[in-house]
């Protein structure tokens, strides 16, 4: 898995969350599938140092494998519009390249605001050979409250090149949508062509 291992982790059970925002989760994702992508480096150990989050696999939320970062929660992030939240992303299928890409972007929630409706371009960090997905639109996909504060899930879509400047000509918000009745979101799929494709 890259920089992830897997691991079926009794560890992760203790501390990952509390009762209650472990509860609001699979209200939305389903149980998880009691597989962790761990870390080699803890995430308190710092960028610098190689760490990462830790990631949680879902298999019942959709026809394909959601990853979700394990360690934001409880972490002081820079403020966005959602609240302390976690990072999302979503594959067909098993895929190394997500999983790594939100453990390690993990870091950037803590020193910069990343909001529902904003894109990211990926500058060929983290762009894969004969890839169409150059960038990244975020997606606010749920949020809830515990004990009157707020938490969120941020999903990140792959986006292609001209749908971000699409995107920043119009909205992120309105690429989400054009996403949704193209049947793309929320997943994120290295082989598509751009939603724009056949259009004029």
């Amino acid at each position: 898995m890259g920089i992830l291992s897997i691991l079926n982790s009794k560890r992760k059970k203790l501390d990952f969350y509390s009762s209650e925002i472990q509860e609001q989760i699979e209200k939305i994702l389903g149980k998880h599938s009691g597989t962790v992508l761990h870390s080699p480096v803890p995430f308190d150990m710092g960028f610098d140092m190689g760490g990462g989050a830790d990631l949680y696999v879902y298999k019942n939320h959709i026809d394909g494998e959601v990853y979700l970062t394990a360690d934001l929660i409880g972490k002081k992030q820079a403020k966005n519009s959602i609240g302390n939240y976690e990072l999302m992303i979503c594959h067909s299928e098993t895929q190394d390249w997500g999983a790594n890409l939100i453990s390690k972007l993990s870091y950037y929630t803590l020193e910069s605001s990343m909001n529902p409706g904003e894109t990211m371009d990926l500058g060929g960090n983290f762009v894969l050979d004969d890839c169409g997905i150059k960038a990244l639109v975020f997606s606010k996909y749920a949020d809830f409250k515990v004990k009157g504060k707020k938490y969120g899930i941020l999903l990140l879509v792959g986006i292609t090149a001209d749908e971000l400047e699409w995107a920043k000509e119009n909205s992120g918000d309105d690429l989400i949508e054009k996403l949704k009745e193209a049947g793309v979101y929320p997943k994120t799929d290295f082989k598509r062509k751009s939603i724009f494709n056949d259009k004029a």
